[in-house]
């Protein structure tokens, strides 16, 4: 486990990344819109189309108008943060899986008429590696994260629900599946102690003379004690 000087570090490196990341969309959207949204027309993923697959990588990077920036830009940096400040490197892997997931289920299933942008795909994944990153990592602070972010923002997943006009639920559902599964690539290795010499259990005998096996306590067997850690580690407690 991290120390607590460890994550405020990688929680600082990830407020960064996030403000960075926002500003870069801003300065694209500022762009596309002096271009009159060319941007948009010339670097869309289509479905189906082979010249259009390096949009894979664009596409996330560029909005159709302002309103469409502004509804997510909130939520990439809430979610974007979450999923970052346990590892910056991990959230750039991360990254990569989603925006892959996404805009692959755009490329495949979505109709062959209509271009796809924006940065909801992202959301939606960052959204989906923090309801379950917890689970997988067996942190209990995360997976408190993931309870309520999972009860605040149940509204999101009507994003994935067919025949909303103008959305790409294809590109939110496929994001979100590959958040869930980045929660399982991503997750952490912890190695399980060997006996020392191979040794199994060491005896241990009783007032009476009875024999027992001591066995050491794993990680995990208090959970209220372990919640009590994290939350140390955070500064809460």
């Amino acid at each position: 486990m991290s120390s607590p000087e460890q994550m405020i570090a990688e929680a600082r490196k990830a407020c960064f990344v996030m403000c960075g990341f926002l500003a870069a969309l801003w300065a694209v959207q500022l762009v596309n819109w002096g271009c009159d949204y060319s941007l948009v027309r010339e670097h869309a993923l289509v479905s189906g189309d082979v010249e259009t697959l390096p949009a894979l990588v664009t596409a996330p990077l560029l909005h159709l108008n302002w309103a469409h920036i502004e509804s997510n830009s909130g939520p990439l940096f809430i979610f974007g943060f979450l999923a970052a400040y346990r590892g910056v490197a991990r959230f750039f892997g991360l990254t990569a899986l989603v925006a892959l997931t996404s805009g692959l289920a755009i490329w495949f299933f979505e109709r062959a008429d209509v271009g796809t942008v924006g940065a909801s795909g992202l959301v939606f994944g960052y959204f989906g590696y923090v309801v379950v990153r917890g689970f997988f990592d067996r942190h209990l602070v995360d997976s408190l994260v993931g309870v309520v972010m999972a009860a605040s923002f149940a509204y999101t997943f009507t994003g994935v629900v067919p025949g909303t006009p103008g959305i790409s639920w294809l590109g939110h559902l496929g994001g979100f599946v590959g958040g869930v599964a980045g929660a399982w690539v991503f997750r952490d290795r912890v190695e399980k102690a060997k006996p020392r010499g191979g040794r199994g259990p060491e005896e241990s005998q009783g007032p009476s003379g009875s024999k027992g096996l001591a066995v050491p306590a794993a990680r995990g067997e208090s959970p209220r004690a372990d919640l009590h850690k994290e939350l140390r580690d955070l500064g809460l407690l």
